[in-house]
């Protein structure tokens, strides 16, 4: 039996060209939406940008996806993987009335069909891709490759949401995307929803034909199963068989869906599923122009942005082509003279919150509910004096974590997410709670695994962003622990959700969500085992990049100050937050009042290290960093046992933002207090954790610039020892005192001597290292002294 009746085949073709009306009309017309007089050059926009070629094949998706969740009553939204088909997502809301309800200006009338056509990729208007401004979208695509993790991630403890994921044919080449497939070993059917993956080949790319598109049926369709999917093949290009063929694609996904979720869910059958995807085989740019110029341009790679080319200089005959194209898609039989809908088509949509355009879930900040928090003070690490030993301050931090999942169970709306390293990097305390979430085959030696817990683990750094940006977006908590070398990985990720924030931000209805919080263990300066290729803490200048309101970087000295800033993070909204903290045992500095203190100020002196408080101080020794703390203490011992006049002053930096002025970051000091703090004419001896270079940026304006000395990570590393990493990038003790004495005249003779010493202690330290394998004991036994 059909799954659409004569009469529903008609309304569905017609809801579909009326779509693609729109979608045309998006790219070329400023004027004359309705086309109630011949068509002229004016009524062209000069400048046309957008993408035909994956437009009408989405178009072809959302109809039809309208059909099922009226016949089905479903929960689902749609993610639009080759983004640039922002005229479908548009036009699709603009038809189903969202786009109208959250931008009242874009009526449903000709006057607003005018506007929606002109805002388009013009400007004052909006992108060409499934950018926040378009109702229903979580996922932009304008770099391709996460839409499958995104809505891997949107799924995720929401047990009745289906996520239609439209995967491009040449997205389906990237690297991310190509892994993204194995989120199904991840998924548990009793607890999450469904995401249902349409692959959708039309066969090319900007100009080169697509991989998947090019290899054998029966290859493509191995292929899909090895990955554990059961495919379905919608494939052709006369529009009755087609609707037909998807019609009953779909019907078919959504009854295995629900039976697969049924038998897990009322059965108790653990066996991991087949789970349905539907592969659409379709010309680019259907329904398009054929030949222009000569040229074929429908199913091929011309159809990609914009198939005719229309200005004062072409040919007068692509006008007349553009005009044909729009009136055969009936206009006349979609919209009335005022340019309405006809109700039997607006009908075909669904109702309410129903809508793609309107479902909750894509504008997750409406769904966003707090965390439950323990207090972080409870996870304190008693410092009964500066200097004491600690167990690694990730490892306390793990603790708290296990509590905030234990807390948040009954919600199940916190992860965390890690590219197979929370047991690396210090947060084993979690598994006394929860397990990783597999669904794939489990041995009798495997630990932490489960069909059900709230860690998500996968050797891919992509999977992990995506996935956790997904949930995040969705209105979900999380946090992503990660090798600091490797979180590079995500970059252009990390790019991409940073913009997605900033522009939403923007728009009243949005509402924010919480914010992406990264914790960057495992260390540059205590990679010394792994070496060089570990070694690498980049990625704060990569983030420091992106907008103000956005971006906050923290550096805690000990695990009473993570603690402090970890319950911020969490806390807090619509911000990308960056943690770095070391995991391998350390002294910790503060008590946990102190702690808290110091990481509400973000920046501060040490009054129990320094000895300036009766006058000016002769040089202003900073830390940034759990390691730089320790050095820089180290090398205030040195100075205050050889100089006892000397006049030190010790500040540390939590929230590397506060380095900026208040005008240029909300979180930045301003030239008062950063002079008052720093000084206008000392020296200040600043050890950093990362590249020297940042710090000079963020701090280039102020007063006191030119007498700021940085030393940090100079790309120099190896397999060696903890502190050998400080001395190979002259971080270390005896390199800062050499730098302050450098800057000191008044040390005179003094000073000159002492500085023998220490180049000799650094060749003692050199031979050492190569005999025994180990720092000298006076290093790793150092303790910050009783000086006064």
């Amino acid at each position: 039996m059909s799954a659409l009746s004569p009469d529903l085949l008609r309304k569905v073709d017609a809801y579909w060209r009326a779509a693609n009306y729109l979608s045309v009309g998006q790219i070329y017309l400023y004027d004359n939406p309705l086309l109630k007089r011949p068509l002229a050059l004016s009524d062209v926009k000069k400048m046309l940008l957008g993408h035909w070629g994956t437009t009408p094949g989405q178009n072809f998706i959302y109809a039809h996806l309208n059909r099922i969740i009226n016949q089905y009553d479903l929960d689902m939204i749609y993610v639009s993987g080759p983004g640039h088909g922002g005229p479908a997502v548009v036009g699709n809301t603009y038809l189903e009335g969202s786009y109208s309800e959250i931008y009242p200006d874009i009526s449903q009338d000709e006057a607003g069909l005018r506007k929606l056509f002109l805002q388009f990729s013009f400007p004052g208007g909006i992108p060409s891709h499934a950018s926040p401004e378009c109702p229903g979208s979580i996922h932009e695509g304008g770099e391709l490759g996460y839409s499958l993790s995104h809505s891997f991630g949107a799924v995720f403890d929401n047990p009745d949401l289906i996520v239609a994921c439209v995967v491009g044919d040449g997205e389906a080449e990237t690297g991310p995307l190509a892994t993204a497939w194995h989120s199904n070993k991840f998924l548990n059917p009793v607890s999450d929803g469904a995401v249902l993956p349409i692959l959708h080949l039309n066969g090319y790319k900007i100009s080169n034909p697509t991989i998947l598109a090019r290899i054998p049926h029966a290859e493509l369709a191995q292929l899909l199963r090895g990955y554990g999917w059961y495919p379905l093949f919608v494939e052709g290009h006369e529009p009755a068989a087609m609707h037909e063929a998807m019609a009953a694609a779909l019907d078919t996904a959504v009854e295995q869906i629900k039976q697969i979720q049924q038998e897990a869910r009322c059965s108790g059958h653990t066996a991991r599923p087949s789970w349905p995807m539907i592969v659409l085989s379709s010309p680019k740019g259907w329904t398009g122009p054929k030949i222009i110029d000569g040229l074929q341009i429908e199913g091929t790679f011309r159809s990609h942005q914009v198939p005719i080319s229309i200005s004062p200089s072409t040919p007068p005959e692509h006008l007349l082509q553009l005009e044909a194209w729009m009136k055969s898609y009936r206009p006349e039989e979609l919209f009335d003279d005022r340019g309405r809908l006809f109700p039997e088509l607006a009908d075909l949509a669904p109702k309410g919150d129903r809508r793609m355009g309107a479902n909750p879930h894509a504008n997750g900040g409406v769904l966003l509910r707090e965390l439950r928090m323990p207090d972080f003070r409870e996870y304190a690490t008693e410092v009964p004096a500066p200097g004491v030993q600690g167990i690694g301050d990730t490892h306390v931090l793990g603790r708290f974590l296990r509590d905030i999942i234990k807390l948040n169970d009954a919600q199940r709306n916190f992860r965390l997410f890690g590219p197979d390293e929370t047991l690396s990097n210090g947060l084993e305390a979690v598994f006394d709670v929860t397990e990783r979430q597999w669904n794939a085959v489990t041995l009798d030696n495997d630990e932490s695994l489960a069909p059900t817990g709230r860690v998500l683990e996968m050797l891919s750094e992509h999977q992990c962003e995506g996935w956790l940006e997904g949930y995040l977006l969705t209105g979900r908590h999380g946090l992503f622990n990660c090798y600091e070398a490797f979180i590079h990985i995500v970059d252009s990720m990390f790019n991409q959700h940073a913009k997605w924030l900033k522009v939403s931000a923007q728009l009243p209805w949005r509402r924010k969500i919480a914010s992406l919080n990264y914790l960057l263990a495992s260390h540059v300066w205590r990679q010394d085992h792994n070496g060089f290729t570990h070694q690498d803490p980049g990625f704060i200048d990569h983030v420091v990049n992106k907008k103000a309101e956005i971006v906050r970087v923290y550096l805690p000295p000990d695990a009473n100050c993570l603690l402090s800033v970890m319950d911020h993070c969490l806390r807090s909204r619509h911000y990308v937050n960056v943690v770095v903290a070391g995991k391998h045992p350390a002294p910790q500095w503060l008590t946990m009042h102190d702690a808290e203190e110091h990481c509400t100020a973000g920046i501060g002196i040490w009054r129990w290290a320094s000895n300036d408080q009766n006058g000016a101080p002769d040089v202003v020794m900073t830390c940034c960093g759990d390691v730089p703390t320790l050095e820089t203490l180290a090398a205030v011992s040195i100075l205050r046992t050889h100089f006892p006049d000397l006049k030190i002053r010790v500040i540390n930096v939590v929230d590397l933002m506060r380095l900026q002025p208040d005008t240029v970051h909300p979180h930045g000091l301003s030239d008062q207090d950063f002079d008052e703090l720093f000084t206008k004419n000392k020296p200040v001896i600043f050890a950093f954790h990362a590249y020297p270079s940042l710090i000079h940026r963020l701090t280039y304006s102020r007063s006191n610039h030119r007498n700021i000395h940085v030393r940090g990570y100079q790309e120099e590393g190896t397999i060696t020892t903890p502190f050998d990493m400080t001395v190979l990038n002259e971080l270390d003790r005896f390199h800062l005192v050499i730098s302050a004495i450098d800057r000191l005249p008044q040390t005179g003779d003094q000073g000159i001597y002492l500085k023998q010493q220490l180049r000799e202690k650094l060749f003692e330290h050199k031979q050492y290292i190569t005999r025994h394998g180990e720092d000298m004991p006076e290093i790793r036994n150092w303790k910050w002294p009783n000086i006064e």
